[in-house]
């Protein structure tokens, strides 16, 4: 017994072709989104490749950019055939590739919802990426003499400006590393030479973070140096005080960014992926009220369906009803030919 089986008169075929012509052209516009959210998406990674290790981070991205411009050719062709398929005539010629199209676009749904499955779970993949390549960089914030590191200070410092963070994990983090280079340090000064040499590194230390770390809200003058000095400055205390500097990591805050962006997507895939299922139901019901309606009596009414019996018995039909079409194919072919067997 064929399962949600429709009746479908010769207006209603009709129409239902002239709506999935519609729809797929809606489709063609779905897949340009998709192409564009996986471009947005790669540009932003890209934008702070810098503080980023490397890894596959970029596969979310690029999984939507292949997916979108698969979309817009599958949808295109389906605009097509759905368009031809008005008319009896003119679905004779589309009645070989619709099964296959309608099989092939049904694992193509499955690229979308993978697509947007990554977008949800690469948030421990990023996370990662984002504390090694924030601890690398950071590093080597002082090398601004060096070649191919010159322009981590300026990354750095614009990052934490713009998004209100200090340091890889909290503004302690600089506590642990040095970042004044040695160039301006006063070698000549006592407290810079016991300093360094009080390190087992011998790096310059200091309880300070770089003026990008300053918060501007905080009533008073930044303090960037001795900051868990409390007999330093007058009227500190190093434990209560919460708007001198940011106290939120730049790991938390561009992992949320991150996130945020492609959990957003991730939802527009979703949507775009229903929308996908719903068009290819709507192919699905033509292509079957149509298989049995004869080009002498295209006024007839036919039945359509999603399943002939169950899923089993409905790949088996449909391959030897293509199987048989070819078969007759071929046997027109050759007997339209009476020089063969001459030739053979």
């Amino acid at each position: 017994m064929a399962v949600l089986k429709v009746t479908f008169t010769k207006y209603r075929r009709n129409k239902l072709a002239q709506i999935l012509w519609i729809l797929n052209w809606l489709s063609v516009m779905t897949g340009f989104i998709l192409f564009s959210l996986g471009l947005f998406l790669k540009i932003e990674i890209n934008k702070r490749i810098e503080v980023l290790a490397k890894g596959e981070i970029s596969s979310a991205s690029n999984t939507l950019i292949s997916v979108g411009l698969i979309a817009c050719v599958i949808n295109f062709l389906g605009g097509k055939i759905c368009y031809d398929c008005s008319d009896v005539h003119r679905y004779r010629r589309w009645r070989l590739v619709l099964l296959p199209y309608i099989a092939f676009a049904f694992c193509f749904t499955f690229c979308l919802l993978a697509g947007a499955f990554m977008c949800y779970t690469t948030r421990k993949e990023l996370e990662e990426s984002l504390y090694l390549g924030l601890r690398e960089a950071i590093r080597f914030y002082k090398d601004t003499d060096i070649p191919g590191r010159c322009f981590l200070k300026k990354t750095i410092d614009m990052l934490q400006i713009h998004f209100q963070c200090c340091g890889n994990n909290s503004f302690r983090d600089w506590f642990e590393i040095q970042w004044i280079s040695a160039r301006y340090l006063n070698m000549a000064s006592r407290e810079v030479v016991d300093r360094l040499k009080n390190n087992i590194d011998g790096k310059f230390l200091v309880d300070g973070v770089p003026f990008s770390c300053c918060n501007p809200s905080s009533p008073r003058p930044c303090i960037q140096h001795q900051l868990t000095n409390n007999t330093a400055h007058y009227n500190y205390d190093f434990l209560t005080e919460e708007l001198n500097v940011w106290m939120r990591g730049c790991r938390e805050a561009l992992l949320d960014y991150y996130t945020h962006i492609m959990r957003s997507i991730g939802l527009v895939v979703l949507i775009i992926w229903l929308f996908e299922l719903c068009v290819l139901t709507g192919v699905r019901y033509l292509q079957t009220s149509l298989k049995n309606v004869r080009p002498d009596e295209p006024e007839l009414d036919s039945d359509g369906w999603l399943l002939e019996n169950s899923l089993v018995d409905t790949v088996k039909y449909n391959l030897n009803f293509i199987q048989n079409l070819g078969k007759a194919d071929q046997v027109s072919t050759v007997s339209g030919s009476p020089n063969l067997n001459k030739d053979i």
